[in-house]
């Protein structure tokens, strides 16, 4: 029989477990079904949004080579009601931003999506300059949700503070130029927690979620659920494992597409950032989201057995261990060689 102090902490971390594990349902039960609205929608968080569970990403349609091409894409994928769209400044250049501006401008799409980008600077006159080039580009007035991009260095947190970004983000928010505020990142769960000990009330979280995640330097075992704590909306990225390593997943460990995704999206994520370069893909993800059945636990158990071996020591995920998947722009930020 445990002490008394044992005891109250042992009573204390089943509390917040079992607080934790209500907070995490609440996103299953408050999603609206495919017939209701295309793709189901699951809650963001504080901001009182429900959003397309899976998000369009930004830097893969802008990989598409065919502009044309890529708003087809982008059409259909709001007809569909896939309408949670990801973007971030540094994206191709700002050509991402472009050609989604392009596709968003034509009949009143851009009032049916959740648009979001990203800023990739720390400090205010950057924020700002990023902000207006990114309207401009988008050609609209207004952001749903803005970012602060890849929160991957020790220090990015502190400078967004110190150094004015967080200050141009509030002001561009009192003017009605940005909805939401909330920051991404793909390196070390300390990071985030970092930023989520700041002294704001962060309206979003973008994180690598996939079943390799759950033993490496874990976003969903640590820092989900902080996240839902101070309700804050959870975006996932990364499902295949990304980078450079992207369809690993696949070709390595034999899994599908479905099923990794299936997994993502069985975790208390708002939306799964989902990669969309042709229309088949595009098709295949609205089955995915509208034919998704949550993984029981034994179900999740026996998909993470099937990666366990490797998962553990970051082989797969070198985006959370070395400098190589940071962007050129931060790594300029910072003074690292970009060779």
């Amino acid at each position: 029989m445990p002490n008394g102090s044992s005891r109250r902490d042992f009573m204390k971390t089943a509390t917040q477990r079992l607080s934790v594990a209500a907070l995490a349902s609440q996103v299953f039960t408050e999603a609206t079904s495919a017939a209701e609205t295309g793709v189901p929608q699951r809650p963001l968080g504080r901001t009182g949004q429900k959003v397309s569970m899976l998000c369009l990403g930004g830097w893969h349609i802008g990989s598409v080579k065919d502009d044309k091409e890529a708003i087809r894409i982008m059409h259909a994928a709001i007809d569909e009601g896939l309408t949670f769209f990801d973007n971030a400044w540094d994206y191709h250049n700002g050509h991402s931003e472009e050609v989604m501006g392009d596709a968003l401008k034509v009949d009143g799409k851009r009032s049916k999506v959740f648009l979001m980008t990203k800023n990739c600077e720390r400090d205010y006159a950057g924020s700002m300059k990023n902000l207006e080039d990114s309207l401009r580009r988008m050609k609209t007035d207004h952001l749903d949700l803005w970012q602060f991009h890849e929160m991957v260095y020790d220090n990015d947190p502190d400078w967004v503070f110190e150094k004015g970004g967080l200050k141009a983000a509030l002001e561009a928010k009192a003017q009605g130029k940005v909805r939401f505020i909330g920051f991404t990142g793909h390196k070390d769960p300390r990071i985030h927690l970092k930023m989520l000990a700041k002294p704001h009330a962060w309206d979003t979280a973008q994180m690598p979620i996939n079943v390799l995640d759950y033993f490496y330097r874990s976003f969903q075992n640590e820092v989900v659920p902080a996240c839902l704590r101070k309700n804050v909306g959870v975006i996932g990225m990364k499902g295949l494992a990304g980078g450079a390593t992207e369809g690993r997943l696949i070709e390595k460990f034999g899994l599908t597409a479905e099923e990794c995704y299936r997994y993502c999206l069985s975790q208390p994520v708002s939306t799964q950032v989902v990669g969309i370069t042709t229309m088949a893909q595009l098709k295949a993800d609205i089955a995915l989201a509208r034919s998704f059945k949550k993984m029981t636990p034994a179900e999740m158990d026996a998909f993470r057995a099937k990666v366990r071996g490797e998962a553990g020591d970051g082989r797969h995920e070198l985006f959370k261990s070395s400098k190589t998947y940071d962007g050129p722009h931060h790594r300029k930020q910072h003074g690292f060689d970009l060779a």
